[in-house]
């Protein structure tokens, strides 16, 4: 089990390479996270929510994805409240001391799930969420030392020097655990290095002086993981607007961002300018595209794009002849109202939307998530993808479907055909969509190949967590 000295540290990388490198070794390793916190979700192969680190670290081990390999999920929907998802399915919402009364009855769906992903496996490597040194919350604990005590599995510690104070972090985190759960830790790996690895000779020294730990290694900044789709919003503080291209494509940021994910395969495309447009910020005049992403809380996040005065910046841009694609929640945004008389999301019950599309959606307790089979309305090329949302939406926009999603029209498009929505994740990373799309803007769209590219991508990481991991480690780990 790979648990970090904090949020951020790159476990959800090591633990994917870590699979490929196994996977290519020929053992059959599958992934694990106890509990996870993101509204980034896949919908894993079985059919249910799961993070999409954990379907991210299936595709590395080569092996079809389930709710069981990250069984409990928590989707933030407020400042203190999430959306509980477990084995795949809505269990409930919580807010934040709510839910610690909940765990102790968690872990028994946690131990449950790590026993049927244990079933015939070579290797399962887990990830830890936060950090263990988090004692406060140890009482309970289904993330960390809770359920590794529980489940009694070896734990390494992932420090991160890029962010300062790797040594402090490492030995703090020793001190401050009980003597049971240090017990647990068998070694550390000190990750995003940069420079001469020669020059932490005596951080090693001392880091083993206070703790009698070894070192597993010093992995540096590896350039393959910035092209692994991003496990939550965290990374979004760190991403810089692209290099400049032929095609400016703006992004705003909002609070409950879901999915953004989404967006890999344009920021990766030669050519296209991505910009995350964030609070305080105005979108771009020059951009041609904007996309409203996925959203966790649709109507509190339209509230607050309003806030922003992005409504403006958005009529602007239409009015002068730009494109618009909203997604899921974007979507809905989109539309004429959104109406939650149950709810679902707050207090609020009903919010006017953008007015962009002549649709209205109605919030409804039922989620629809599954993977999806698809073909575009517009370029009439397949699609691939998958759904988790609630609400129906419907209006005469709805006429004109943006695609024909396992049989049945999905989305809406304006008269015009300058304005789209649609339910489908996933949309950007279907390679014939994304290359009809980018040509309708004057770029080549040659076609790249989006999934290969994550795949190769892998590779690098496992190549290079062989070459920087201690050999002897590895050994004992992958045999």
């Amino acid at each position: 089990m790979l648990q970090g000295t904090g949020s951020d540290v790159g476990k959800t990388v090591l633990v994917a390479g870590l699979c490929r490198l196994a996977a290519n070794r020929g053992l059959k390793v599958l992934p694990f996270k106890p509990q996870n916190m993101s509204n980034n979700a896949a919908v894993s192969d079985d059919g249910g929510e799961i993070g999409r680190a954990q379907w991210l670290q299936s595709l590395a081990a080569r092996t079809p994805s389930s709710v069981h390999m990250n069984p409990v999920l928590l989707k933030p929907q407020s400042e203190n409240g999430s959306q509980i998802i477990v084995q795949g399915r809505v269990f409930g919402q919580a807010k934040g001391r709510d839910y610690q009364r909940l765990k102790p009855q968690l872990i028994s769906f946690v131990l449950e799930s790590f026993a049927k992903v244990s079933e015939g496996a070579d290797l399962v490597i887990v990830e830890g969420a936060g950090s263990p040194a988090e004692i406060n919350l140890r009482a309970g604990d289904i993330a960390n030392m809770g359920f590794a005590t529980r489940a009694d599995v070896p734990v390494v510690l992932v420090g991160d020097i890029d962010r300062g104070g790797v040594i402090a972090s490492l030995v703090g985190t020793h001190a401050i655990l009980s003597e049971g759960d240090r017990k647990m830790i068998s070694g550390y790996i000190i990750n995003k290095f940069r420079g001469d690895v020669s020059l932490f000779d005596d951080g090693i020294a001392s880091i083993g002086q206070f703790t009698g730990w070894p070192c597993f290694g010093i992995v540096p900044w590896l350039k393959a993981a910035g092209r692994l789709p991003a496990e939550d919003s965290v990374v979004l503080e760190r991403l810089v607007k692209g290099e400049q291209g032929a095609l400016k494509i703006a992004v705003p940021v909002l609070p409950r961002i879901a999915n953004f994910d989404d967006l890999d395969p344009l920021r990766a495309e030669r050519g296209v300018e991505l910009v995350f447009v964030r609070a305080g910020e105005r979108l771009p005049t020059d951009a041609a595209l904007i996309i409203l992403p996925g959203s966790k809380s649709t109507i509190s996040d339209l509230a607050d794009l309003r806030a922003q005065g992005w409504d403006r910046d958005l009529a602007v841009h239409v009015k002068r002849g730009g494109r618009v694609i909203g997604i899921c929640g974007g979507y809905q945004m989109l539309g004429r109202k959104v109406y939650d008389p149950l709810g679902i999301e707050g207090t609020t019950t009903e919010i006017e939307g953008l007015g962009l599309l002549d649709v209205e959606t109605e919030m409804a307790p039922e989620k629809t998530v599954r993977n999806s089979s698809a073909h575009s309305a517009e370029y009439e090329v397949p699609l691939s993808g998958y759904q988790i949302h609630l609400g129906v939406t419907q209006g005469a926009d709805c006429a004109r479907p943006a695609a024909i999603v396992d049989g049945s029209a999905d989305g809406a498009v304006s008269a015009d055909g300058r304005i789209m929505g649609t339910y489908l994740h996933g949309l950007f990373g279907s390679d014939a969509y994304r290359a009809r799309l980018l040509q309708s803007f004057g770029l080549s769209g040659e076609g790249s190949n989006y999934r290969e590219s994550v795949d190769r991508a892998l590779d690098e990481v496992a190549s290079g967590l062989e070459q920087y991991l201690d050999p002897c480690w590895l050994a004992g780990l992958l045999g």
